[in-house]
């Protein structure tokens, strides 16, 4: 099924049209969600997981992906923005649920209103509290505490004063420490001693929070690369975002050999194919030029769609062979030379046949790492930025039916 575009008044879609494939697609394995939370929530046992579902979950959709990964054995969801999570409160999902990165525009009366737990490094903290006076209920706090990446958090000489100002607000019931957590810099790297000194650091500010009479339901620190590779970072709760969307984040260390399936398929079909002799310049610049007399595909997606324009000699795969994208790659399009092949095996037209750029790599097909070396950059950064121009189509959705909106649930104004 297509999804529209994530919003706050989520609905189950009508059946697609009917026909082949569309043009262009991202094909969501949900499947594959639930066998990636399964395997990491094996790996973290006894922590729980909480399935990251920022930035419309990693590209994925965040309201099926959300749902798979409940399905699968995640306790918790996390987000980056309040409004990301207001669009899965506004879908009926009512698991715990965090947002951690906040600007002073940022609607914390809506996220206590709807029961979202709410990160916090101190300057919010004010913030946090006029909003919970407001609404007239408790606000859920994370107090986050920066142990070395220099992002938000407090810092360790910050963090007394934290602690002290949120046990004074806890107990004149304006919130509840709910968690204390922190961020890894290098767990992909796993021979730096950065993420023990992480670690060592995030031991010393539960020690001081505890100290002061603090103690969070949850602490969580590990992300994907420490869930799977250092047990000693779990604690109560890791939070997966990477992992569950079946990539690996380590160099040298591909998602079957961690246990992962891969769960988007970005795919197009071939929209032109055109024979030209010898020299002919292809794309922006005629950077690219055929050898010889050769066939041209045209490929219907650029960067536009989130393919990034560095990555010419990114890999299409067209008919079980797999050709690298010819000059650089344009706003809607890109092309791949075909080397005068323009009949597929069964001797039909490659004109209208299935172009995929990456998937779950089985028989050798292309991958989302394979178009992150094209580009000089991390699998994340591909799936993610795909655009919202290409539909996605979920495969092997829940027979569970869509749990309606709570008219419980006190929403925001």
């Amino acid at each position: 099924m297509t999804y529209p575009a994530t919003t706050g008044d989520f609905r189950r879609p009508r059946d697609p049209a009917p026909g082949p494939a569309y043009e262009r697609s991202a094909v969501i394995d949900l499947e594959a969600i639930r066998h990636n939370v399964r395997r990491v929530a094996a790996a973290a046992a006894p922590a729980r997981v909480m399935a990251v579902v920022k930035a419309d979950a990693y590209g994925h959709g965040a309201v099926p992906v959300a749902r798979a990964a409940l399905e699968a054995g995640a306790r918790w969801l996390g987000v980056a923005h309040i409004a990301e999570a207001l669009t899965l409160r506004a879908a009926g999902i009512d698991a715990p649920l965090l947002a951690w990165l906040h600007t002073p525009e940022s609607d914390f009366g809506a996220a206590v209103a709807a029961g979202v737990d709410i990160g916090c490094s101190g300057w919010e903290l004010d913030r946090i509290v006029a909003a919970a006076r407001e609404q007239d209920r408790p606000a859920r706090v994370h107090l986050k505490a920066d142990t070395g990446l220099g992002r938000n958090g407090a810092t360790i000489d910050a963090w007394d004063q934290l602690v002290g100002e949120a046990q004074k607000y806890q107990n004149e019931g304006l919130l509840r420490v709910v968690g204390i957590f922190s961020h890894l810099a290098v767990a992909d790297e796993p021979h730096r001693p950065e993420t023990d000194e992480q670690l060592t650091a995030f031991r010393e500010v539960l020690t001081i929070a505890e100290d002061a009479g603090v103690v969070p339901d949850v602490r969580h620190l590990a992300n994907t690369p420490a869930a799977l590779s250092r047990p000693d970072t779990h604690f109560d709760l890791v939070r997966v975002g990477l992992g569950i969307y079946g990539m690996s984040p380590f160099e040298g260390q591909t998602s079957a050999e961690l246990g992962l399936r891969p769960a988007m398929t970005l795919r197009t079909v071939v929209s032109h194919c055109k024979d030209v002799p010898a020299g002919q310049g292809v794309s922006y610049g005629l950077n690219y030029r055929t050898v010889g007399a050769s066939t041209l595909g045209l490929i219907p997606l650029g960067y536009a769609d989130g393919v990034p324009r560095v990555a010419t000699g990114g890999p299409v795969r067209v008919d079980g062979v797999t050709y690298p994208v010819a000059g650089r790659i344009a706003m809607d399009q890109m092309v791949i030379d075909l080397g005068g092949r323009e009949v597929s095996a069964a001797g039909k037209s490659l004109l209208g046949a299935e172009a995929e750029l990456f998937g779950n790599g089985a028989d050798g097909g292309p991958t989302a790492d394979d178009w992150a070396r094209a580009a000089g950059t991390n699998n994340y950064e591909i799936v993610t930025r795909i655009s919202p121009r290409v539909p996605r189509r979920y495969i092997n959705e829940s027979e569970t039916p869509l749990v309606p909106i709570s008219r419980s649930m006190k929403r925001p104004v």
